[in-house]
């Protein structure tokens, strides 16, 4: 099933950049005063490699999470800086300023990850409770102030918010892809450099602790450098949810390993699915691309809902 796996993986990577709603002749694409060889590497090639790469640290993220919190529901997301980024992008558009949209929705995934560090390294407990409880209380607050946003916003500032929170891979050129994949390749190296402190984590803090670990720093440095290269990725395809959730969890159910063993496994396949969703939002004949953001929805949803009942089973 592994080999079977990893063969289909790479016929959608391969296969991805050829589809879409404009057919091309695949001898043009070498051809690059044809209108076809522009399409190909300046618009599908450049999608695929963000789609993958964002994919990538969305589910390597979600297994860091899962493993610090000990909650199988975590996601890249639970700290609030989805929202926050959100948040920033929403005044950016309400302001008139739609060409610095991305850098305004990474400053606020930035001031959310320095915030919510700020605070909870000034709370006693634990650093991870306190880090969930922090990033909870963001997200609530940010909610509330998108909500203003959308009141004094006009119709048109409103519907620019909400395609962004729908996520988009739209991309053109390579500019904000190589941005991804320094972000990407450098978040999986530090992982695997912490393959160890995870494997610990994983049995428990308190054996963790036991063995000379600093619970406190590893947990600051993972969420820190997650929570970082999250925010990249969200100001560039805006929030793009379950990508954290599902791929930790099929991969540990196909693979039967301990998460520390799964890292490499669960980066590639993120960024698989995420490809595979994007070959899907491209292809469906409507008139314009379905937003990203929903059909990852449509098929995290109900696996959502699986791990809930499974839990609940204690199965």
């Amino acid at each position: 099933m592994r080999y079977l796996a990893i063969l289909i993986s790479f016929i959608i990577l391969i296969s991805a950049p050829f589809f879409g709603q404009v057919d091309m002749q695949l001898t043009n694409i070498f051809d690059f005063s044809s209108s076809d060889a522009i399409v190909f590497w300046d618009i599908r090639f450049p999608r695929v490699v963000l789609a993958f790469f964002v994919g990538g640290i969305l589910a390597l993220g979600g297994l860091v999470f899962q493993t610090i919190f000990r909650n199988p529901m975590s996601t890249p997301f639970t700290l609030g800086v989805a929202s926050g980024a959100t948040l920033f992008t929403a005044i950016a558009i309400v302001l008139g300023l739609m060409q610095f949209i991305s850098i305004f929705a990474f400053i606020g995934a930035i001031v959310t990850v320095a915030t919510l560090f700020v605070i909870a390294s000034r709370l006693k407990g634990t650093s991870t409770a306190s880090l969930l409880l922090v990033g909870i209380a963001l997200s609530f607050f940010y909610s509330a102030c998108l909500m203003v946003m959308f009141f004094i916003s006009d119709l048109h500032d409103s519907y620019e918010i909400v395609r962004f929170t729908m996520g988009s891979l739209d991309v053109v050129g390579f500019d904000s892809v190589a941005i991804i994949t320094v972000v990407a390749i450098g978040l999986l190296v530090l992982i695997l450099s912490y393959k160890y402190e995870l494997k610990l984590l994983l049995t428990s803090h308190e054996f963790a602790i036991l063995k000379g670990l600093d619970l406190k720093k590893t947990n600051y440095i993972l969420l820190l450098s997650v929570s970082i290269a999250v925010g990249v990725a969200v100001s560039i395809t805006g929030p793009i949810g379950f990508i954290g959730l599902i791929v930790p969890h099929i991969l540990k159910l196909i693979y039967k390993k301990s998460a520390e063993k799964l890292i490499v496994p669960i980066f590639f396949y993120g960024g698989v699915f995420l490809v595979f969703c994007d070959l899907i939002a491209r292809n469906l004949g409507t008139v314009s691309d379905i937003p990203i953001g929903v059909v990852t929805s449509f098929l995290g949803a109900p696996f959502f809902i699986y791990l809930i009942m499974r839990q609940k089973r204690g199965i």
